[in-house]
């Protein structure tokens, strides 16, 4: 049960795996067990850690195994569990497709089904998966889903404009088909901030708080799971991200004062549940000042 007493469902995350670290679906089923939920995976591909963590090996299912075993998935009668479905990083262009397929199907057992895409193609300026992959993802994972979790860089790539400015993300946003979007590592207002967006065609939000330098991977991973996590169990889109936004603070938080290099989940795992860190909310084209909000501990 969610803590408004509505009933929970499975969440299936379909996304890159790594043996050592807290990136991708590592991060996410972890924080979505943490959450209390039932939790689905699907590896798109194995790693022994986060690239940025030096070379690896790279071991990808068959195009034709893997859409086998979503099809199974897909065709079992314990489908029914699944209420949510997340993805993440694709390491082949046909995994997109089989994924889409997936929730095609899912939802025409169960319409209600909530697909939330983190589309993993790029960051600095640049993609780092194949442009076929990220033409697949814009063109027929993102018109599927309910919510899409870009960072500011796959937001304007995905949009076909630069983003600049707060204004400027939020248009790139409005030219996404997802029916919200949440964009991270935003403009922020207030100097030495980071903000993060949630805008749909009626409203944006903007949660800020302050920078952390030499913060670990997988903040974006982290979000996405913990925003999917607490929308499974029956909270509101605008109070979730903001409660999400201040775990994945704290932790970050943390795990630099930790001298980390990776984010410390399992030792600091309470603040995925619930956190004090304060963070700045403003509504967008609303006229007031930013509001300063303490995201208060939710029960499970």
């Amino acid at each position: 049960m969610t803590a408004e007493g509505t009933p929970t469902s499975s969440v299936l995350v379909v996304s890159s795996q790594v043996a050592r670290g807290a990136v991708g679906a590592r991060a996410a089923v972890f924080a979505l067990e943490r959450l209390g939920l039932t939790t689905w995976l699907v590896p798109t591909i194995w790693l022994p850690w986060h690239p940025g963590q030096g070379v690896g090996t790279r071991i990808v299912p068959p195009d034709e195994a893997f859409a086998g075993g979503l099809a199974e998935i897909g065709g079992s009668d314990r489908a029914a569990e699944i209420g949510t479905v997340m993805t993440g990083y694709f390491a082949e262009v046909a995994q997109v497709h089989a994924a889409a397929d997936l929730v095609e199907r899912l939802r025409a057992r169960r319409p209600e089904l909530r697909l939330v895409v983190d589309p993993v193609i790029g960051d600095g300026g640049a993609l780092y998966v194949a442009q076929e992959i990220a033409h697949a993802v814009r063109d027929r994972l993102l018109p599927l889903a309910d919510i899409a979790t870009p960072n500011a860089f796959e937001a304007g790539w995905l949009a076909g404009r630069a983003i600049g400015s707060t204004a400027e993300a939020v248009a790139a946003a409005r030219r996404l088909a997802a029916k919200a979007v949440v964009v991270t590592s935003a403009p922020a207002m207030m100097v030495r901030a980071v903000a993060t967006l949630l805008v749909t065609r009626e409203t944006a939000l903007q949660i800020e708080h302050p920078a952390l330098p030499h913060a670990p991977h997988g903040t974006g991973d982290l979000l996405t799971a913990l925003l999917a996590g607490r929308l499974a169990r029956g909270e509101a889109l605008e109070a979730a991200l903001p409660r999400a936004v201040a775990s994945v603070f704290d932790l970050v938080a943390r795990s630099v004062r930790a001298g980390a290099d990776e984010l410390i989940m399992a030792a600091e795992q309470d603040v995925l549940v619930h956190s004090m860190a304060p963070v700045s909310t403003r509504r967008i084209g609303e006229a007031g000042a930013v509001r300063r909000a303490v995201v208060r501990p939710s029960t499970l």
